[in-house]
């Protein structure tokens, strides 16, 4: 397969991928993420930030063309890595070099179905990365460990603040690898929205009423 040939050179020689890692490049890298499909619908719009080597979004547009994919990566030698592999593979992907958080990043890609991601970060801040970039409804669907359950219940209320709700762990590729992948998945609530707007015209209306009692 061209990608895990990639990994396994490319990937190697340029700091994306650790030596030790190459003769489980298939079933612990690329299987691994290739399976998130099964908690993903028909053509969807989907966002993968952190990228790095384009796990899981490679191997996620190699198993399922019907998806449009995002990958938002911020280091340069990782997106140039990106683009020769969405170049070699033919894939219909886009590359955006930049961080999730970022302004320009969030204005460049838009709201995506469903944001993925892999070894990025704890769930409370990977919250706070992932839900703005998320359609109202639109679904959280993040890679993890066996401590998947216990960042659970550690980030459930701030995920919650961010708007991530519903939050459960999944297994993916039961039957297929062994073990299966873990994975979190939240749904994106659109009432948040409306609770900021009401907080902000809250601090608007104390301005206007400052300014009226200063004289202003």
């Amino acid at each position: 397969m061209r990608y895990r040939e990639m990994l396994a050179t490319d990937g190697i020689t340029r700091g994306l991928i650790g030596p030790r890692e190459v003769p489980r490049l298939w079933d612990r890298h690329i299987v691994n993420c290739g399976v998130l499909g099964e908690v993903i619908a028909d053509g969807e719009y989907v966002i993968d930030i952190g990228s790095g080597a384009g796990l899981p979004g490679i191997p996620l547009a190699l198993a399922r063309p019907d998806l449009r994919i995002t990958l938002v990566e911020p280091l340069l030698r990782r997106t140039t890595f990106l683009e020769e592999v969405v170049a070699s593979l033919g894939l219909d992907v886009t590359v955006v070099r930049g961080r999730a958080e970022e302004r320009a990043v969030r204005a460049e890609v838009g709201l995506a179905d469903v944001v993925t991601s892999r070894a990025v970060a704890p769930l409370d801040r990977l919250a706070s990365w992932s839900a703005p970039l998320i359609r109202p409804g639109g679904r959280l669907v993040a890679i993890k460990g066996s401590t998947a359950s216990d960042e659970i219940e550690r980030d459930r209320m701030a995920a919650s603040r961010r708007g991530l709700i519903d939050l459960e762990v999944r297994q993916c590729g039961v039957g297929v690898i062994e073990p299966p992948t873990t994975v979190v998945v939240g749904v994106r609530n659109d009432r948040v929205s409306g609770s900021q707007s009401s907080k902000k015209k809250r601090v608007d209306r104390r301005s206007r009423s400052d300014s009226r009692g200063s004289g202003r």
